[in-house]
């Protein structure tokens, strides 16, 4: 099985892939892990890879041409392009929960490709242009992806036959049951894994203003703030819905929020909370 990592610190990997079962699996073959520095697809001499968000805020957010260019060289193209592609995984705090049964299944694939996000995220036309599952392994929040693919990369590799040496050994242990699949529509670390009231975040966006035939939401270039703090919780709660919709049960919600979910719940389907 082979694992592509897309990271502004490839030299990360190189020590935590170096013991265990790990080192071992990619001694004998089973496993291979190789770390893509995105630097090296800016074409500045700054070798910039992120800029500030559209509508404003705090942070930076990584900016698509370069993580498009990195995975192209992997000969990774849009999903709509080639549904047949390896599998391209985005950690995201804002992604659906990784869990045992979920490594289980990414343990068939031959090919995985999984994106770091780093500030406040990942520009998100890369999600819905290349990603075909956006992942959190927890509720808390750390500086980058690159420790979430860790985790990612080691609960699946464990469960790639012969890594183990005991092919029982994996059977018996917490979360074994194979008890939920990815999706069916495969959907897939940056900042909060909540907005504001126990959400999730808002998707973000920088230059430029069309990638790939896909533009920023018209609101955050026209400078309201008021309509942009709307479109944000709006796009908040659609997406906590749409992904974590546990969480609704106990965010604070207005009355305002409330109206908004019942819309989204008659938009897409009672999938949610109610």
């Amino acid at each position: 099985m082979r694992f592509d990592v897309v990271t502004i610190f490839p030299g990360f990997f190189a020590g935590v892939f170096a013991h265990g079962i790990v080192r071992r699996a990619q001694a004998e073959g089973l496993v291979t892990i190789e770390a893509l520095d995105l630097r090296s697809f800016a074409h500045d001499r700054h070798r910039t890879v992120d800029d500030r968000p559209f509508g404003g805020g705090e942070g930076m957010v990584l900016k698509p041409e370069p993580l498009a260019e990195a995975l192209a060289s992997l000969g990774i193209g849009p999903k709509a392009q080639d549904p047949n592609r390896p599998s391209v995984i985005l950690l995201s705090a804002q992604g659906r929960p990784f869990t045992q049964a979920l490594a289980r299944e990414l343990a068939g694939l031959e090919r995985i490709v999984l994106l770091c996000g780093r500030y406040e995220g990942v520009d998100e036309r890369i999600n819905q242009l290349y990603c075909d599952v956006e992942l959190s392994i927890g509720d808390y929040v750390l500086s980058g992806g690159e420790l979430a693919a860790a985790v990612v990369i080691d609960a699946v590799m464990r469960l790639v036959p012969g890594v183990l040496g005991n092919e029982a050994s994996g059977e018996f242990e917490s979360f074994g049951a194979p008890d939920s699949q990815i999706d069916a529509d495969r959907q897939g670390v940056p900042r909060s894994q909540h907005g504001a009231g126990g959400l999730l975040d808002y998707p973000h966006y920088t230059r430029p203003a069309e990638f790939e035939g896909l533009r920023v939401p018209e609101v955050l270039l026209q400078g309201d703030h008021r309509q942009i703090r709307c479109w944000r919780r709006e796009q908040q709660i659609r997406k906590t819905f749409l992904n974590r919709p546990d969480l609704l049960e106990r965010a604070e919600l207005s009355v305002e929020d409330r109206k908004l979910l019942k819309t989204i719940r008659d938009q897409m389907g009672d999938v949610g909370v109610k």
